[in-house]
């Protein structure tokens, strides 16, 4: 058949449909040959032709020739057993070994005498290989074929006188059609009397030889005698061996020996047919057949073929799953060629015996990529021989990559610390998340889970980059606001579908010392100033009054101190450091001045630190009588339109204070004699702010707080005024009520009381 030419659809025997053919990777592999006889067609399933096929190669004389291969289907694997057999075409015709054929007859030789000759070969089998011969029409002879044992016989006499050779044409026919023929020129020279041709011992000599036998070794010994004396019965031996076995044997012309030559191969060609001839001197001959059986000899390893493999594998690949098609061929026969396939080391994959001499490659065991990556299956095939002969073949794997780890934080949480006031963009902290998986599946992303802190969302704080895990801050932070927060950070890988894993980030915010002292008291207010009265008669350690301020921050920065950076009379007054207490360091003397400034420093223990200022400002005095003026002691009036507003609030508070004291005068002589009303006030400049821990007068017209009054006095005004406040004591009632109490809830109240006009500066010392 020409290259090319069809054989059939393979695709429809083994009802495979033909349009999956290419992604199932269809092909075919031949046993035993490296040779490819055929191929398929991947778009029509057709089995072509794809070289010349010559059976007489391939198969020789067998009757049947058959060549075998097998169909191979990947994804899933599957394997068929698909034989060829090659019929024969005449394509070879008849052939002799010789073109012309010498024979020596005698004249002598009787009527009926036979003279044998070679046969004609034909490469073809059956009918197509010889079937008859023809001889040229002559006088003396005719043909006789019996059994392809071709014979000249004599059918008259042979007169030397009159002819002394004859030129005869032999042809040989085989029945192909169209028919094939072979001639061959048989030339007979006529001698004088030799009655007797040489006689071989046997028509049929059978020899064994073990194949590898080296050159030089014995096969067989022929023998032929000749009855004929002298020359006439000096035999002589040809042999007509084929040029292929001409290489292989010789035979000694004179012993009938016959030697090996070339290399014997069991596996090449298991038998060798040879025709001897024995002539005696005078040219009468003689024909027998040697048939040599070659011997199988261990001497073939197996030969392992990786038909198929599907590689890489995925991890997750089941129990079971096939991945490979081992086929093992042993050149040798019967036991010779058994063969047993094993595995190596200790691997999770099997073989399966399958088809003769295949294997599956299976797996026997989770599979998992992060753990080994890649195979060397390495695979040992050992045959039965004596001794046995083994090979061996190494199948890489590798696992392909399934995405089947999340991402790994490398801790279980992680904690960050800045500094309040920090610049938005600054680095808190680094998260790094490992996945073990390979290439997209342990590509790590991060991101912040979405969440609020304090009402706001958690992008609106901080950051992630989604390469690095490095988090940022987006704003700055501010301790006094909050001191620490949490972000979740998720770490996604990019497989399919992703995994995912979070961990929580605590943001702990450190104070700065950004915020000075706030002093409470005493506070500024406008353009006035507190002003406290300190008896004549204070002793050294008396607490006057006490400055009280806060720190918005935190810790050592708000550790307060006190100090008073400026006085009046540096040795007359301190102040508690921490305490912020003010007390006379010695008894208070004629001799000090009245009106005393004080100036005090507050400052945070912060680095660096930071302080505020504050001025007290005391008079020493007993009551108002013995102040002839109260002056603005900071600083003169520099506001003329202030100080009217001042004196006319003034006068209507006299005012208003003057009438209330009739009314209260008038009321007690229109009574009898009813308990004292107490009043809790205290003159404040200018407002109603009072110090901490303040207490009013009770019923006993004591203090309740050694260093608390009932009186301030106001400065930058030229009259004494005061306005009453709220008291702490729940049984008096505050001043801007007292007008609304009925005249029954004023039982003597002011029975001892010395109606002046600096009634109002009345001062307590427990």
């Amino acid at each position: 058949m020409k290259r090319g030419s069809v054989i059939g659809n393979i695709a429809k025997d083994l009802g495979v449909d033909s349009r999956i053919l290419s992604s199932r990777k269809a092909r075919v592999d031949f046993e035993g040959t490296n040779k490819r006889y055929c191929d398929i067609n991947l778009s029509t399933g057709d089995l072509i032709t794809s070289e010349r096929i010559d059976r007489e190669n391939l198969c020789g004389k067998k009757p049947s020739c058959v060549v075998k291969m097998d169909l191979v289907l990947e994804n899933p694997l599957e394997l068929h057993r698909v034989s060829l057999h090659v019929q024969d075409v005449n394509d070879n015709s008849p052939k002799f070994r010789e073109n012309l054929i010498e024979m020596e007859i005698s004249e002598s030789a009787e009527k009926g005498s036979r003279f044998s000759m070679e046969e004609a070969h034909d490469a073809d089998i059956g009918q197509n290989a010889v079937q008859r011969y023809n001889l040229q029409k002559n006088d003396n002879f005719i043909l006789s074929v019996d059994n392809n044992k071709v014979e000249l016989v004599l059918e008259n006499k042979l007169d030397r006188e009159k002819q002394n050779e004859l030129n005869l044409l032999l042809t040989a026919l085989d029945g192909g059609s169209p028919q094939r023929s072979g001639t061959v020129v048989i030339h007979v020279t006529v001698l004088d009397a030799n009655d007797n041709a040489p006689v071989f011992s046997q028509d049929v000599y059978k020899a064994s030889l073990p194949e590898n036998s080296p050159v030089d070794t014995v096969v067989i010994h022929v023998s032929a005698t000749d009855a004929d004396e002298g020359v006439n019965g000096d035999v002589t031996y040809f042999g007509h061996i084929s040029d292929d076995d001409g290489n292989v044997f010789s035979i000694d012309p004179k012993t009938g020996e016959i030697k090996v030559t070339g290399v014997i191969d069991f596996e090449e060609r298991s038998s060798y047919e040879l025709r001897i001839q024995a002539k005696d001197g005078l040219g009468l001959t003689s024909y027998a057949k040697v048939i040599i059986d070659v011997t199988d000899v261990n001497d073939n390893a197996p030969v392992i073929q990786l038909k198929s493999v599907s590689n890489p594998i995925p991890e997750n690949a089941p129990l079971g799953t096939e991945v490979g098609i081992i086929n093992v061929q042993d050149r040798d026969s019967e036991s010779n060629r058994q063969v047993r396939c094993s595995i190596q080391q200790n691997v999770p994959f099997k073989l399966v015996a399958s088809i003769k001499n295949y294997y599956s490659l299976v797996t026997t065991g989770h599979l998992d990529r992060e753990v080994v990556s890649d195979y060397n299956i390495t695979i040992r095939a050992t045959d039965e021989g004596s001794p046995p002969l083994s090979s061996s073949k190494t199948v890489h794997l590798s696992v392909a990559d399934i995405n089947d780890n999340p991402p790994e934080f490398e801790e279980q949480s992680y904690s960050a610390y800045v500094s309040e006031n920090n610049k938005p963009g600054s680095a808190l902290c680094s998260v790094s998340a490992r996945d073990p998986d390979w290439r997209q599946n342990g590509t790590v992303i991060y991101s912040l889970v979405g969440g609020e802190v304090n009402g706001a969302p958690v992008s609106s704080y901080v950051s992630v980059n989604g390469d690095t895990g490095l988090i940022h801050t987006v704003r700055s932070f501010d301790y006094e606001q909050f001191r620490s927060f949490k972000v979740q950070v998720m770490a996604r890988d990019n497989g399919s579908p992703p995994l995912s894993s979070n961990v929580s980030v605590s943001v702990f915010i450190s104070d700065v010392n950004d915020n000075s002292p706030q002093i409470l008291y005493p506070a500024p207010e406008g353009n006035s100033f507190m002003t406290e009265l300190v008896p004549k008669g204070a002793h050294g350690g008396s607490l006057v009054s006490k400055v009280i301020a806060v720190d918005a921050d935190s810790g050592q920065n708000a550790w307060l101190s006190y100090e008073i950076v400026k006085s009046t009379d540096p040795g007359l007054f301190s102040i508690g450091v921490h305490s912020g207490e003010i007390r006379t360091q010695r008894d208070i003397s004629e001799s000090d001045s009245m009106k005393q400034n004080l100036v005090v420093s507050v400052k945070d223990n912060g680095q660096p630190s930071l302080s505020a200022t504050c001025s007290m400002y005391l008079l020493i005095s007993d009551n108002l009588a013995e102040v002839p003026e109260l002056k603005d002691i900071s600083y003169e009036e520099k506001n003329s339109k202030l100080t009217s507003y001042l004196i006319i609030a003034l006068v209507s508070v006299s005012t208003f204070f003057l009438t209330f004291i009739i009314i209260i005068l008038g009321v007690r002589f229109c009574r009898r004699r009813k308990p004292r009303l107490l009043f809790d006030g205290a003159v404040a400049i200018p407002s109603a702010y009072l110090p901490p821990n303040y207490a009013d007068v009770d019923g006993t017209g004591t203090l309740r707080s050694a260093y608390n009054y009932d009186a301030y006095l106001t400065t930058g005004s030229r009259t004494s005024d005061f306005k009453f406040v709220s008291s702490y004591n729940d049984n008096t009632l505050p001043a801007d009520q007292t007008l609304r109490k009925s005249p029954s809830d004023f039982a003597d109240p002011f029975e001892d009381f010395e109606a002046s006009a600096e009634v109002g500066v009345i001062s307590n010392l427990s």
